[in-house]
C-alpha cells in the first residue's frame, strides 16, 4: 500500500545535536590555544593566542545559550521578532 503523505528527509543531526557538536569543538580549540599559551608564555604570538582563548570562550557562551533555548519547550520559549 503507497502512503499518501511521504516520511519527512531522515536529518541525521538536529540542531541541538549540531550545537552541542559546535560547543565540543570551540572547547577544544580553546584548550589547544591554553596549551600553546602555556608552551610559549613569552612569545610574541602569546597575546594573538590569548585574543583567540577569549574569543573562543565567548563563541562558547552563544552556543551554550543558544542550545539552552533549543531545549526550552515551545511554550516558555520568548518569542523573538527580528
Amino acid at each position: 500500500m503507497l502512503k499518501i503523505v511521504p516520511d519527512p528527509p531522515h536529518n541525521p543531526h538536529s540542531l541541538e545535536d549540531t550545537l552541542i557538536q559546535a560547543a565540543e569543538y570551540a572547547l577544544c580549540a580553546q584548550t589547544v590555544a591554553q596549551q600553546a599559551a602555556l608552551l610559549q608564555p613569552r612569545s610574541p604570538v602569546s597575546l594573538l593566542i590569548m585574543a583567540a582563548m577569549h574569543e573562543l570562550e565567548a563563541l562558547r557562551v552563544l552556543l551554550e545559550s543558544a542550545l539552552i533555548q533549543v531545549q526550552m519547550p515551545p511554550q516558555v520559549r520568548p518569542q523573538v521578532l527580528h
